[in-house]
Formats: structure tokens, C-alpha cells, sequence
């Protein structure tokens, strides 16, 4: 997953997605260790990233 590289190319905090997308900042910080995430929240950061769900998902 590239959660973390397209956060940061955004130039977001995990703090600032999480404001953003609803998600909390807890959560952000497992799905970038972990790679894996409920699809429906994976949806709510591709929102807020303003990107696909493919391309958060590759």
C-alpha cells in the first residue's frame, strides 16, 4: 500500500488526514505498518487523498 508515500507527497501529517478523512490518526499509523485496512476506510483516505482506491491500494 502507499498510504504513506502519497500522504507525505501531499505533504499531510497523519493528523491532518485524519481531519480530513474522518479516520482516526491511530488507524492511519497501522494501515501504513501494516498494509492492510477495512476497504471502507480505504476508501475514506482515497477520498481525502484525492487519488483511487488502485492507486492507494498498489
Amino acid at each position: 500500500m502507499k498510504l504513506k508515500e502519497i500522504r507525505i507527497e501531499k505533504k499531510l501529517s497523519a493528523k491532518s488526514l485524519s481531519e480530513i478523512s474522518g479516520v482516526p490518526v491511530r488507524t492511519i499509523e497501522d494501515l501504513e505498518r501494516r498494509d492492510d485496512g477495512r476497504v471502507s476506510t480505504l476508501i475514506k483516505l482515497a477520498d481525502a487523498l484525492e487519488v483511487s482506491l488502485d492507486e492507494l491500494c498498489r
